[in-house]
């Protein structure tokens, strides 16, 4: 029995079909006006459909009746596709039905000849992400791993995370080679838009703590967009202060390059390797060393290394 066949699935899939239809005329997107000027705002879940935690927060905003207080605000379900397949007896493999949905969102891609289940919901939320003014993306991770924030590689993401202020570790980074994520779309990804987009990694997909950190994640962002009043965001945001936050900014990804990719001992993610040269790996037998001092390793997949796929990504510690 490998490790990640024991991880216990703490939480339970929402049942979201009340939110099936919209004043919006697409089904799961759902979009108040407040009346009063202000930013759009948008909260996405379910990117990848057996990431639920957001799900679980999205399901509840919409149930207790949460409105903007100033601007428009849009609260979505994704891949509602994939999310449908989901089944607790098989959790790992409704992430996706023909191709990850966070890889496809560039004009080249959105606006070609090709079609898959993802690529029609994509161009239909489209114009939802085009109108977004700041977008938080949830997200949960395959290994058990502290939560992260995924604030691209501009100065204005990283500014954003550390104005949101949780979780404590902020990972900068130019995103993936084999497509583009939402939070990089269009304005999100242009250093001269004011559109800003953050993308966090509340945990390990099954872990009732993943939850926790959606939840608090989803209100400090609220209130620091001003979609939400201060008096009630202050209801839901935890009062204890929040630790310090760390900026890391990956410098390379290690790919596996054949099938005895293992690493050197067990990671969990976010650890910080102390000197340059240390062996994170062993690739086909060729150890996999640290690139330099205090090197951090950005979700390792342990259990689940693919040959030709990131193994993990490196990072320095940047100062704030």
């Amino acid at each position: 029995m490998n490790a990640m066949s024991r991880i216990a699935i703490e939480l339970a899939a929402p049942d979201i079909d009340a939110h099936r239809r919209s004043s919006t005329g697409v089904d799961f997107v759902h979009t108040f006006e407040s009346g009063r000027p202000g930013p759009h705002v948008l909260v996405n879940a379910i990117t990848h459909g057996n990431e639920i935690c957001g799900a679980i927060v999205v399901d509840r905003l919409l149930r207790t009746g949460v409105r903007p207080a100033r601007g428009t605000l849009t609260l979505s379900f994704a891949n509602i596709e994939a999310f449908s397949r989901f089944d607790p007896k098989r959790p790992y493999a409704t992430r996706f039905v023909d191709e990850d949905f966070n890889r496809v969102w560039n004009a080249a891609t959105l606006d070609g000849q090709r079609d898959s289940v993802e690529l029609r919901r994509a161009r239909a939320l489209r114009p939802f992400v085009e109108a977004a003014d700041f977008l938080l993306d949830i997200h949960s991770m395959l290994e058990p791993s502290p939560p992260v924030m995924i604030c691209g590689p501009l100065d204005k993401g990283i500014r954003f995370a550390f104005d949101v202020a949780i979780p404590r570790d902020v990972v900068s980074d130019e995103g993936h080679a084999n497509g583009t994520r939402m939070r990089d779309f269009g304005g999100f990804g242009d250093p001269s838009s004011p559109k800003n987009a953050l993308l966090v990694e509340c945990g390990q997909h099954w872990e009732r703590a993943a939850e926790v950190v959606a939840w608090q994640t989803t209100w400090r962002f609220l209130r620091h967009t001003g979609a939400i009043d201060g008096e009630t965001a202050a209801r839901e945001i935890a009062l204890e202060p929040p630790p310090a936050q760390r900026l890391v900014r990956v410098t390379e990804a290690v790919v596996a390059r054949t099938p005895e990719f293992r690493f050197a001992r067990e990671f969990s993610g976010m650890e910080v390797v102390p000197r340059q040269g240390d062996v994170i790996a062993y690739d086909g037998g060729e150890p996999i060393r640290a690139p330099y001092d205090n090197c951090v390793l950005v979700m390792p997949v342990p259990n689940n290394v693919k040959t030709g796929l990131t193994a993990v990504r490196l990072g320095r510690i940047e100062p704030r």
